[in-house]
């Protein structure tokens, strides 16, 4: 106990010091405590005594300075209490009784302000029982104190106000029924404390509210007439008229929403009483919605309607009260009372308001002749000095509006023009104001759709004065334009919306428009162009569209748009200026479809519409290399987009083969300074196409295919124009292909030799292996035989006296007995001049011998040189003379050489 006591001690000193911060937690472990403690327990300590004062006063002053929440405050009160009432003795003084009385009504009433209602009903009743004992006291000495009477009439008023915290917790509970018995008890004492009538009254009709909230009707009605009955007990202390008014008040409305047909006269009565009590524009409106409900005849009603003009009522009740009769189909009652209405609040500024109103109920009634007339009224009033109020001017702008929107709908235009005219006759001339640039706007759009292109033009003159910034002012002034066909206006009006659709704001009354809503104007730009057939206009729209949007659908859309456009308007034609604004298109397209805020299925079919015109435009460009390059470039970018397959993978191969292809035929067309760049991406497109190749050939084999072969070859023409030593490994590469191709091979030896490129070497192993081939097969290709062994010979016959060596003669001596071998297969298809040169060549490589005295060498090649005549057939004979005087002159010369060096 000790230990307790001690605990709770420190506990309480800790609260007490003014720096602590942890004032939660001291509290909760202070209620763990006393909340273990046996209900029953009895500890006669005083330390226990003085924590449970201390920590009462501790809360009443944080409490005043709300530096503690309504739960720790009611867990303070909930531990000082029963720390007191575990110190209660056996004989308790009055004085703590009256403590015992004070702490548990608080204790209680602050765990019912947080909703804890069973904590606060076991403190209520600890407060109900210690008022008993405290009331039993008092008893006692009843003769012998002479303040008893007040002490009596004080315990009475503490035993009320927690009857009625119990009643409270009651109904919080749903205990209907028991909170009824708390307040039955609390009626019985108000002829003993009748000051606390007011109060009471007040408790009741919460209730009363607290129920019809709950849509619990009848328990509504049951504490509302509690509340006034209470209320009506004593005049004196009872609540003032204003306040039983709005009791009856909110019973008759209890009584109205409960069912309004079964209980209709206590409603009325209700209402009735509360009029009488204190009558307010809200009761006697309270009481044309009960007899509306209650479908009272009109007499009734009209009745109610002239006590709501007596009474001085504000105008926006009346005017409430007409829409309210309206909506209940009281047709003419409504126009009636609005008549009263509009005569009551003649010299009001605000009868504009009943006007509008007026104006607004005939046109919602289908009473059009009727508001058209009291319109033209209005108007007149207006002009004549009786304007409505900016508010009432804006309401019955807004209907107009609305009004002739309607008729545009249905395509009833010059009715259309019939409403906005009268907007526009509220406006004074030369006014500047955004609201009317959209009223000429719309006229002028009524003017176009009627084709009074001048109307249209003035209309729309008036709205670029009023707001010249406004993009649909612009928008007006391109249509106008379309329509008159003058295509440069047009253009200038678009180019004004595209600079304007840049800004935040579009115009001076700050009205916002969105991306989206600029993008629409720009494609109704489009298809008005389109619907009056001017295509440059359409596609000036378009563009300007594709410019201002950010959203990637919407420009994709526009550049299919314009792609069609384009195609169609260049269909008959073999002018290819068009192909530079397709390809400028098609880019945009792949960047527009990159991005990753469209779904896989969207870009997949924009990218597959794309790629596809691409290649098909490619296919159109054979005298212009560059911009099928670029075409075939794009085709594949956009394919990338798309899932990937082997019909993909298969179109991806060859737009980069001629890609690869174009880049290099454009390079050959190129001085050799700008070749370089050309043929670096040359490079690319084929190391691409390698990797795409590869993935093909993995997804199964491709018999006779040529990609490999065309590949290594454009390869080996970039390498070797860029002078890599890696070219000698693309001729290799060749060879190990399963079948090697001569014409492959004899590309290459030219590519070896084809300036800047110089690759001797390559070029004649090329074009041996090629002649191998040819060689090889059932009938040889003379020609090309002939063709290979004429440039191995070129390649190495000696230019001069530096470049004789045995190992070149004998190599190119090699080639010679090759063609010889060809001729004599079939001398009679070999080209004879083909035969002179091989003559010619040899003969004057034994000249150049015999110059450097290699006599027998020289004789050699001479001889070679005469068995090339026996090979023609018509310089044969001529030759044969001419060469056989030469050849024996030649061998007297050799002849003598040897005799004199012996």
């Amino acid at each position: 106990m000790e230990e307790l006591i001690s605990t709770l001690t420190c506990l309480t000193e800790s609260l007490q010091q003014g720096n602590l911060t942890d004032y939660e937690g001291v509290i909760d472990k202070l209620f763990s405590e006393v909340s273990a403690l046996d209900p029953f327990l009895k500890i006669p300590d005083p330390q226990i005594n003085q924590c449970a004062i201390q920590l009462w006063n501790w809360a009443v002053t944080k409490n005043v300075g709300h530096a503690i929440a309504e739960i720790q405050k009611a867990k303070v009160r909930h531990v000082a209490c029963n720390l007191l009432y575990c110190c209660e003795s056996d004989s308790p003084t009055e004085g703590a009784i009256r403590k015992q009385i004070l702490m548990a009504s608080k204790a209680g009433r602050t765990w019912l302000n947080c909703k804890n209602y069973q904590m606060a009903d076991h403190f209520l009743k600890l407060a109900v029982k210690s008022i008993e004992t405290h009331y039993g006291q008092l008893m006692s000495r009843a003769n012998e104190a002479p303040d008893v009477s007040s002490s009596k009439a004080d315990v009475e008023k503490d035993l009320l106000q927690i009857l009625s915290y119990q009643a409270e917790s009651a109904i919080a509970q749903g205990n209907n029924q028991e909170a009824i018995v708390f307040i039955e008890r609390c009626k019985d004492m108000l002829l003993r404390l009748p000051n606390e009538t007011a109060y009471l009254t007040i408790m009741c009709y919460n209730f009363g509210v607290e129920a019809y909230n709950l849509t619990k009707f009848e328990d509504g009605v049951f504490w509302l007439r509690q509340s006034y009955d209470i209320g009506k007990t004593n005049v004196k202390y009872g609540p003032r008229s204003e306040v039983l008014a709005k009791i009856l008040r909110l019973l008759a409305t209890c009584y109205f929403e409960w069912d309004c047909e079964k209980f209709q006269e206590k409603a009325l009565n209700a209402v009735s009483l509360a009029n009488k009590e204190y009558e307010t524009p809200l009761g006697l409106f309270l009481k044309i919605r009960i007899l509306l409900r209650c479908r009272a005849p009109d007499s009734s009603i009209r009745a109610g309607l002239n006590e709501i003009l007596e009474f001085k009522v504000s105008l926006d009740l009346c005017l409430n009260t007409a829409r309210l009769l309206i909506s209940n189909d009281r047709e003419v009652l409504a126009f009636e009372y609005l008549e009263s209405v509009c005569q009551h609040f003649e010299s009001s500024p605000s009868l504009g308001t009943a006007l509008v109103l007026h104006i607004e109920l005939l046109l919602q009634r289908g009473k059009v002749q009727q508001s058209r007339q009291k319109i033209k009224d209005v108007i007149t009033g207006h002009h004549a000095g009786k304007q409505l109020t900016p508010e009432a001017l804006t309401s019955l702008h807004v209907m107009l509006w609305d009004q002739a929107s309607k008729h545009v709908e249905v395509e009833n235009y010059s009715e259309a023009l019939q409403w906005f005219d009268y907007s526009l006759s509220f406006f004074k001339a030369g006014q500047m104001d955004p609201n009317l640039s959209k009223l000429q706007r719309n006229r002028a759009t009524c003017f176009l759709k009627l084709k009074q292109l001048e109307k249209a033009k003035e209309a729309a003159k008036e709205a670029e004065r009023c707001d010249p910034h406004s993009i649909f002012t612009q928008f007006i002034v391109y249509k106008i334009s379309v329509q008159e066909s003058d295509t440069e206006k047009a253009s200038e009006a678009m180019s004004r919306m595209s600079l304007l659709s840049k800004n935040a704001v579009f115009s001076k009354d700050k009205l916002l428009a969105s991306q989206t809503a600029a993008s629409y104007l720009f494609s109704l730009a489009a298809q008005n162009a389109l619907e009056n057939g001017q295509q440059e206009t359409a596609i000036k729209a378009l563009e300007v569209l594709c410019e201002n949007t950010k959203e990637e659908s919407v420009i994709l859309t526009a550049l299919r748009c314009l792609v069609r456009l384009v195609l169609s308007t260049n269909k008959t034609t073999k002018d290819l200026s068009h192909l530079d604004m397709l390809l400028s298109y098609l880019k945009m397209a792949l960047q527009a479809a990159s991005c990753q805020s469209l779904t896989v299925e969207q870009r997949t079919d924009q990218a597959n519409w794309f790629q596809k015109i691409a290649w098909n435009l490619a296919l159109q460009c054979e005298s212009k290399p560059d911009r099928m390059r670029d075409f075939y470039v794009l085709s594949y970018q956009l394919s990338q987009l798309c899932p990937p397959d082997r019909t993909l993978l298969m179109s991806q191969r060859t737009c980069l083969l001629m890609a690869a292809d174009t880049s290099l035929a454009l390079c050959r067309n190129s001085p050799h300074s700008a070749q370089t760049e050309e043929l670096t991406q040359a490079l690319e497109y084929i190391q691409t196409c390698w990797e795409v190749w590869k993935t093909l050939k993995a997804s199964g084999s491709f018999p006779n295919d040529p990609t490999d072969s065309l590949l290594l070859l454009y390869e080996f023409e970039v390498r070797a124009k860029l002078n890599d030593p890696k070219v000698e490994t693309m001729l290799e590469s060749v060879l190990e292909l399963e079948t090697v191709e001569t014409k492959v091979l004899e590309s290459m030896a030219a590519l070896a030799m084809e300036p800047p490129a110089y690759f001797p070497v390559l070029c004649k192993k090329a074009l041996r292996v090629s002649l191998s081939l040819h060689k090889k097969q059932p009938q040889m290709d003379l020609a090309h035989c002939s063709k290979c062994v004429h440039t191995l010979i070129k390649l190495s016959l000696p230019s001069g006296v530096s470049e004789v060596g045995p190992q070149n003669l004998e190599e190119v001596w090699d080639y010679f007995q090759e063609a010889l071998s060809i001729i004599a297969a079939a001398p009679d298809d070999f080209a004879e001049m083909e035969t002179l040169w091989l003559l010619t060549h040899a003969w004057n490589t034994g000249i150049l011998l015999y110059n450097l005295t290699q006599i027998t060498e020289a004789e050699k090649w001479f001889g070679l040189a005469m068995r090339f005549v026996h090979y023609l057939r018509s310089l044969r004979e001529s030759y044969e003379k001419m060469m056989s005087g030469r050849y024996s002159e030649v061998l007297e010369r050799l002849d003598a050489t040897k005799r004199n060096s012996d």
